[in-house]
């Protein structure tokens, strides 16, 4: 599906920040010295001393030395250990929140994906995740990944790391996760299983997501739904707000064809779906 919860913030490529702090904001008109009428002596601050009161720089090799986190990831009968840095690990307000000082350095997710935490944790040490979103605007070939998504999986790889990144309070992953949803082509019934997830997993107020799915069946479900076998009766059968989205879309569209003919125009365009790529 063409479209498009840890967290830093920043643009789409997710690259890693090494800058702690924010610089320092200095009005117009300062010039730094106190004012010996208030009290002050009238001096410049000494270059020692603006350099005590500016935040230190946290470098790589910083973060490096922070203590090691131990996650056991998974049910108690197919555990995975993996263990990151705590530094890095404490950019997400979650983990901030989780690892607290004192707090134990291991940390359990029973019921987190392997592969969503994996690229999450690829995120933090990389600034992306594989598929990498090339400059081109496409995502990086490999011989691994099917040219066409057929069972959905590409599709929920990503929607995962969105989740989770969602929970982890890492919006810049999330923006990137789901940019990358857009650019993978998939079949009809990969749509679909991809359409499950997000209704499943999402909240009903989380528009960036399930509005492009609502978008892209309500243009093109009087096709789809003939090659899905009667998986999108059931789909919508499952999940009311689903087919109540897609209805509205396709309500909403026709409004506005009837307002325009009224008004004697061609008649506003029918939006499209926010997919960037046509699906296969």
């Amino acid at each position: 599906m063409a479209e498009v919860r840890i967290n830093p913030d920043s643009d789409e490529t997710g690259d890693v920040q090494m800058q702690a702090g924010d610089d320092d904001i200095v009005e117009i008109g300062e010039t730094g010295a106190a004012d010996p009428a208030n009290g002050g002596t009238g001096e410049e601050p000494s270059t020692a001393e603006a350099e005590a009161s500016s935040p230190a720089r946290v470098t790589f090799v910083d973060y490096l030395r922070s203590p090691i986190v131990e996650l056991v990831i998974g049910p108690s009968d197919s555990q995975t250990v993996l263990f990151a840095h705590q530094g890095l690990l404490t950019r997400s307000p979650w983990f901030e929140q989780n690892l607290s000082e004192g707090s134990s350095k291991r940390i359990e997710l029973p019921n987190t994906d392997l592969e969503a935490i994996s690229c999450f944790l690829e995120y933090l040490y990389t600034g992306e995740y594989f598929p990498a979103k090339l400059p081109s605007g496409i995502l990086a070939s490999d011989s691994t990944t099917p040219a066409i998504d057929e069972s959905g999986a590409q599709l929920l790889k990503h929607a995962k790391v969105y989740t989770l990144a969602e929970k982890l309070g890492v919006t810049q992953l999330k923006s990137l996760s789901h940019s990358k949803i857009h650019l993978v082509t998939s079949s009809a019934s990969a749509e679909l299983t991809y359409a499950r997830y997000v209704y499943s997993h999402t909240a009903r107020t989380d528009n960036t997501i399930r509005r492009p799915v609502a978008s892209f069946w309500g243009q093109r479900s009087h096709v789809l739904r003939h090659e899905t076998e009667g998986s999108f009766r059931q789909m919508c059968l499952e999940y009311p707000e689903f087919a109540f989205d897609v209805l509205s879309f396709v309500l909403d569209a026709e409004e506005r064809r009837i307002r325009a003919k009224r008004q004697g125009g061609a008649g506003d365009e029918e939006p499209k779906s926010a997919r960037k790529r046509a699906r296969a």
